[in-house]
């Protein structure tokens, strides 16, 4: 094999033949924004009435439809005439929407804007249905500049937070009435502090009560937080600074407090929340379905105590109804439902070894299994009290795949309702009286197919997103084989792992292993489905003749039950690096045909900090590494994640030492590729700056690229990706090339 590298790309010769066009990919064609797209289903809302509402393009815009989902039929709820406003030519983008309680309103969310991860800042207009009258809400306020706008119960009213506090605004008249004052940088009403987006994906941070006289919400006081400054050298002649407030491990958190405000304005009832000495969190919060009470999770600084409390709107007293205690740390729960008329409700908790459903009774607190069994329950779906059923999605047999499965309210054994042909990842969105679900079907090396089923035969109704398109191009490609295997550690021990192999594989051959890593218990890489970008990369590497690997060490998020995610608590990077270097060492002995000499491995984010402890602590067995987006030293980290799983810095300050690679940087004697935005706000530069400093002072030679003002995912700007990977690309075929 032979293989150049060229500013137009990658050309490919395999066997002699050279493949161009649609048979070889280069890094230029992954990232042209036209090959290989895949599309999904949506945004849309299932109905009352079983049927569902989305966007369809029509124009310069999108109508809103109603479709039946057994017929298919649609019918034109909103054309996007509709939604130009006075003085305009072209309609609205619509980002989001919500209807009225009546449904006789609908709120759009256009002109948006990014906050941390996501676009939740824009502008937002009222149509009313009756009288096609379109008002934007808040137009007194700059544009762009409101957030998370919903209407009240009645309909007759919307509430936002604007510059971090929360309004109301009358639909009607338009009067403003403020809730909160003194919104700042530091003092946030109604959304939330960077660590509570980033680690407890909590953005909205208020909720209208079930009679609409009053609005719950968050307030956070940050002014007890450092800030980390980012620094932007480019945009101007001399540099920007922009100061976040990030609670470093072991460093103090916001202070957080609920509080009730009366929606036509008013003094605030703060709720009495408890008091951890080492500090907490208020995680979750919601309005009882019945009755005018408060439900929060109150979690402990070390998250090893999740309370759900009941608190009094009226008087501001909290009471412990229910607790979830773990040695490690308990998760906070999505999937809290309400059942029984509010009787109960079922709370996910890994109390008995595995992720399960308990029944929780709302007077008592008291506790009952409902799904049995040596499985993990991944995700509550739906309930149905009607027929007596929970649809789950759980793997019990194979957790690199998901599956659909229907389980007695009562409690029994579960079912299985995914067809047995069907392998790979499914998921599903179940409308709200359990008889159809949109489906999402992928596997390894195949794009997602989307198709609206009914339930509980899971027939399939019709197809709803083929991707035909990105089907047929995947397979003009020169792919190999790729396998799910296990790997045996210990009697007790097997991780999942994939491979892929060259196309023109030959065991007689001599083969680099390329190792792609995460290994944090935020994600798994070994899973049967469609991966995207890192899918195809991976195949331009195979076709540039390498082998690829993947692992799931011990501490990843696979359905393999609570001792195998939670037995790394207080060894992040320890344990997982000793089980990614068993399992290699493994995978190598196997294979005489890999060879020994040239094994690299790369990652992303938790997936750069192991691929960093991994050639630091096994110089022996790695000889090149990229490391993207990485965290040096566990320290640098914030206090909800990284002390989730390791502890609270001064009563583990050994485990603090020996996970973070910075300690065993002196270590290094393979090829390293170090690579960093500068305006990463999640994992901060000082990572880099901190590992070089190290580097150069034991005089190890590595090389390093920085992208100025780029974020954790290194995607803005011109051509950054493009550049990225073949620097990615370049690294390891000078490192470990594919042919002596």
């Amino acid at each position: 094999m032979k293989y150049m590298l060229s500013g137009c790309g990658l050309l490919l010769m395999l066997s002699g033949a050279v493949f161009a066009g649609d048979e070889v990919l280069t890094v230029d064609r992954l990232h042209d924004g036209r090959s290989f797209r895949t599309r999904s289903f949506g945004p849309f809302r299932w109905l009352e009435s079983g049927g569902l509402t989305r966007l369809v393009r029509a124009g310069e815009g999108r109508d809103l439809v109603r479709e039946d989902p057994r017929t298919g039929e649609r019918e034109v709820l909103v054309a996007s005439s509709r939604l130009v406003p006075a003085g305009e030519s072209a309609p609205l983008r619509v980002a989001d929407y919500q209807w009225s309680d009546d449904g006789r309103q609908l709120l759009v969310f256009t002109n948006t804007r990014r906050v941390w991860r996501t676009n939740s800042r824009g502008d937002y207009w009222v149509l009313d249905l009756d009288t096609d009258r379109l008002r934007r809400i808040g137009a007194g306020f700059p544009e762009a500049s409101l957030q998370f706008a919903k209407f009240s119960p009645d309909g007759g009213r919307v509430a936002f937070v604007q510059a971090n506090d929360i309004w109301i605004e009358s639909i009607e008249t338009g009067d403003l009435t403020r809730l909160t004052e003194g919104g700042s940088d530091t003092l946030i009403h109604g959304t939330f502090d960077w660590v509570y987006e980033e680690e407890f994906a909590i953005r909205d941070g208020f909720r209208w009560s079930n009679d609409g006289r009053s609005i719950a919400f968050w307030r956070i006081d940050s002014s007890p937080v450092k800030a980390f400054t980012l620094v932007d050298y480019t945009s101007d002649v001399y540099p920007t600074l922009k100061p976040i407030q990030y609670p470093k491990v072991g460093t103090e958190n916001s202070r957080v407090s609920i509080g009730v405000a009366p929606a036509e304005g008013g003094d605030v009832t703060w709720m009495d929340i408890p008091i951890d000495e080492a500090g907490h969190y208020v995680a979750r919060m919601e309005w009882a379905p019945h009755g005018d009470d408060l439900i929060l999770q109150w979690l402990s600084r070390r998250q090893d105590e999740l309370r759900v409390l009941r608190a009094n709107p009226r008087s501001g007293a909290t009471e412990t109804l229910f607790v979830d205690r773990d040695d490690t740390w308990v998760e906070v729960v999505d999937d809290l439902t309400w059942i029984e008329d509010g009787r109960a409700f079922l709370w996910p908790s890994e109390r008995d070894g595995w992720r399960h459903l308990w029944r929780v009774d709302a007077d008592t607190g008291e506790a009952r299994l409902v799904t049995p069994g040596r499985y993990d329950v991944i995700e509550l779906l739906r309930v149905d009290e009607a027929r007596g059923d929970l649809w789950v999605l759980a793997s019990p047999t194979d957790p690199t795949r998901r599956f659909l499965y229907r389980t007695p309210i009562t409690g029994g054994e579960p079912t299985r309702a995914t067809p047995a042909e069907l392998g790979g990842t499914n998921t599903y969105d179940i409308s709200l009286d359990a008889r159809f679900a949109v489906h999402t079907h992928s596997a390894f090396g195949v794009p997602p197919h989307v198709e609206l089923i009914s339930l509980p035969n899971h027939g399939t109704v019709r197809d709803l997103i083929d991707n035909d398109r990105a089907t047929d191009e995947l397979s003009a490609l020169a792919r190999g084989r790729h396998d799910f295997f296990r790997v045996r550690l210990t009697d007790e021990l097997e991780l999942d792992a994939w491979m892929m192999k060259p196309p023109d594989f030959d065991p007689d051959r001599s083969w680099p292993l390329l190792v792609h890593v995460y290994g944090e218990p935020a994600g798994q890489t070994v899973l049967d489905r469609w991966g995207g970008g890192n899918y195809l990369w991976h195949v331009l590497m195979t076709q540039l003749g390498y082998v690829v690997v993947s692992i799931d060490n011990r501490g990843t998020p696979g359905p393999r039950g609570r001792d195998f995610r939670k037995s790394i608590h207080k060894q992040i990077g320890i344990i997982a690096a000793e089980d990614q270097a068993t399992a290699l060492r493994s995978i190598l002995d196997r294979h005489d045909w890999l060879d020994r000499e040239r094994v690299g491995i790369w990652g992303w984010s938790g997936g750069g900090s192991m691929s960093l402890n991994a050639i630091f602590r096994h110089p022996d067995l790695y000889r090149a590494a990229v490391a993207v987006a990485f965290i040096a030293n566990q320290r640098y980290y914030d206090t909800i994640y990284q002390e989730r799983y390791m502890g609270l810095p001064h009563e583990n300050e050994e485990g603090f030492r020996e996970g973070s690679p910075i300690t065993h940087a002196h270590r290094l004697r393979g090829d390293l590729l170090l690579v960093y935005g500068t305006g990463d706000d999640n994992c901060h530069y000082q990572n880099m700056e901190a590992l070089v400093n190290e580097l150069v002072a034991h005089d190890r030679p590595f090389k390093m690229l920085s992208y100025p003002n780029r974020t954790h995912g290194i995607s803005e700007g011109k051509n950054t990706r493009r550049h990225l990977y073949k620097a990615i690309t370049r690294h390891f075929m000078e490192s470990i090339p594919p042919e002596r």
